[in-house]
């Protein structure tokens, strides 16, 4: 979906907006039974604020997500 030139900064700055959050987390609960929702809840509610950044290797770790993948190496990047 998005392959970033100088590391992956621009998929962070999207994944620290809520409403990203939000619809992340209506996809995995519709699509994804192993969701971690108690982590993902964290996760929302920090979103959104200056201090908030996550990777997404980082939220696939921490929740369980299926939504998102970060491949590295030459063809590599993040997915939706």
């Amino acid at each position: 979906m998005l392959k970033a030139k100088d590391g992956d900064i621009f998929v962070t700055d999207w994944l620290r907006n809520r409403n990203t959050m939000e619809f992340l987390g209506m996809w995995e609960r519709i699509y994804n039974p192993n969701f971690n929702y108690c982590e993902f809840a964290t996760i929302r509610n920090q979103s959104g604020l200056n201090s908030f950044k996550i990777s997404v290797k980082e939220f696939v770790a921490r929740t369980g997500a299926i939504s998102l993948q970060a491949k590295a190496g030459r063809y590599g990047g993040n997915f939706h």
